[in-house]
């Protein structure tokens, strides 16, 4: 089964939903480009971790996935653009995750937040946080060194890569187009990764694999 275009089921957003989020710690926001300092290009291997420590209290190897289609998104919960992909309605994120369930992909979900800096958790709220909001990612890495986050050159929370069945980097950037933090401009949006995500499933080749991730700094 392939991952089929998200249903926009809840996408019918309410007027007070369409208002823009007012971003009040416009310092937090960063905008990096796909030229940005350490990206790894899709194209080339994916970075090799191991022993990566999870929520869900095992160590996981890149590796073990051989054979199988991997996404890898970067997080904060308190990061204005995250919430705008988990906001329910209409619950973009959690869908993604989803679809890529059916599709027998491997989500793991990272979390580069360093000690005492926005968005680092314990393993414990971790799943707190993907229960409350109905994620279900397949592991969620507590990167607290940044050291896997530093290795994919990974910038903005969101930033979503996909890791073909060969450990091939075949997608490097944003979870759609339009770079706002609110939900209700998702529908409009050319949904970048979504995309990607389903021409790796099919095997075809991922005609846009490079764009610029938007959203929060990653706390490092």
């Amino acid at each position: 089964m392939t991952m089929d275009e998200v249903t926009r089921r809840n996408i019918g957003l309410g007027a007070g939903m369409a208002t823009a989020v007012a971003l009040t710690a416009a310092a937090l926001i960063s905008f990096s480009t796909a030229e940005a300092q350490g990206a790894i290009e899709p194209g080339n291997d994916a970075p090799i971790f191991l022993d990566a420590v999870t929520a869900q209290g095992e160590a996981i190897d890149l590796p073990d996935f051989e054979g199988k289609t991997v996404v890898l998104e970067w997080t904060n919960h308190d990061c204005p653009f995250v919430k705008k992909h988990y906001a329910a309605p209409p619950e973009n994120m959690q869908g993604l995750q989803e679809e890529a369930g059916e599709a027998e992909v491997v989500w793991i979900q990272v979390i580069s937040s360093a000690p005492g800096k926005q968005g680092h958790v314990s393993a414990e709220k971790a799943l707190e946080l993907n229960e409350t909001r109905g994620a279900a990612p397949s592991y969620t890495i507590l990167d607290e060194t940044g050291a896997i986050g530093r290795s994919y050159g990974a910038k903005t929370t969101p930033h979503m890569l996909v890791v073909d069945a060969e450990g091939t980097l075949q997608y490097n950037g944003a979870i759609d187009s339009i770079k706002s933090a609110s939900a209700s401009d998702i529908a409009d949006a050319d949904p970048y990764f979504l995309n990607a995500v389903n021409q790796v499933v099919e095997g075809e080749e991922v005609q846009l694999a490079s764009t610029a991730p938007y959203g929060c700094s990653v706390k490092y």
